[in-house]
């Protein structure tokens, strides 16, 4: 299957700047020879999440098994992240607000069926179950940066294709100018959903030229294989440039209106995330700094070596235009 070349700044490499597949392949088979079932409880501590690395391997989805490795030019030779820390440090408060509960929690999560339902300012509104999903577009497997808030930050092979394919697809009218993602809120398998903590169902949006630009993925794999359910399973957004509470996880709506959508992280602190949520380390979180981050797997737990927090995370050559005339201090 070749690879869809995209406009807009999306540069493919060189066959030299793009990780070789074996690299990581080692290590996934690795983890398959080490799996010995459900992870133990998690500590809160670092130690306690290396300790909970996820030892069940996941599954194939048939559609995955051709994607092509590409990765922009801002991400060549970037080292990945270890499977196993990518995923055992996650943010899915539907399964609790500790980095490890995601992983210890999120097995009661039921993936089959999955339906994600379109509506609002389209022409073609319906829903799409995930087989008919997956299969509307040719996948990739893009190397992209992943950064938390709080100042870590992953790089993952992710498996999907352009969001822009499905938009494309549905008809989007005149007037829809925002992009609206609804995650699932079901109390019966995901345990802190009720929680005062957020505002339920967790809701995300983006602008549709954000929606539209051809870095936003529709991701259904990661590492080659079908995303974990405390990644987000079995469909989910990944934005690059945005930090990654944005990239909403295990979609079950997707809506187009005219009006800007209010996110789930905007209604439970404005002063703290932003509708926008660009990675831009002059602007600091309140209650730190945005300047510098450490990469999950550096070794050095909360020691780990910092590295100088990049412009849009490194993608402001393929992004930064969108955002021309954009006081990105206020509007962050």
């Amino acid at each position: 299957m070749l690879i869809k070349t995209h406009n807009n700044g999306f540069i493919h490499p060189t066959s030299s700047e793009i990780t070789p597949r074996t690299v990581y392949e080692g290590r996934r088979e690795l983890m398959k020879l080490m799996a010995t079932g459900a992870a133990s409880a998690a500590m809160a501590s670092w130690a306690g999440r290396e300790a909970l690395a996820q030892t069940v391997a996941p599954g194939k989805l048939p559609a995955l098994k051709g994607a092509k490795s590409a990765v922009d030019g801002a991400m060549a030779m970037e080292k990945l992240t270890e499977y196993k820390d990518a995923s055992t440090y996650n943010n899915f408060y539907e399964f609790g607000t500790d980095k490890a509960d995601p992983a210890q929690n999120a097995h009661t999560l039921k993936t089959k069926p999955w339906t994600v339902e379109i509506e609002g300012l389209v022409n073609k509104p319906g829903k799409f179950n995930l087989e008919d999903l997956i299969k509307l577009s040719a996948q990739e497997e893009r190397i992209y940066r992943l950064r938390c808030v709080e100042g870590w930050s992953m790089v993952i092979p992710w498996v999907g294709y352009s969001l822009s394919e499905l938009i494309k697809k549905v008809e989007p009218q005149s007037g829809a100018k925002f992009v609206e993602f609804v995650t699932l809120a079901d109390p019966k398998t995901m345990p802190f959903v009720g929680s005062r903590v957020l505002d339920w169902p967790y809701v995300e949006g983006l602008r549709m030229d954000e929606a539209m630009h051809p870095l936003t993925l529709l991701t259904f794999g990661m590492y080659g294989e079908v995303l974990p359910n405390q990644n987000g399973a079995p469909v989910r957004l990944v934005v690059p440039w945005k930090y990654g509470f944005k990239s909403a996880k295990s979609i079950v709506k997707i809506r187009f209106t005219d009006k800007e959508p209010k996110t789930a992280w905007n209604k439970a602190a404005a002063n703290e995330y932003g509708f926008y949520s660009n990675v831009n380390p002059n602007v600091d979180h309140p209650r730190w700094s945005q300047s510098d981050e450490r990469r999950i797997g550096d070794g050095g737990g909360l020691f780990a070596k910092r590295r100088k927090t990049l412009m849009f995370n490194g993608y402001e050559a393929q992004v930064g235009k969108l955002y021309a005339g954009l006081d990105l201090k206020r509007n962050f």
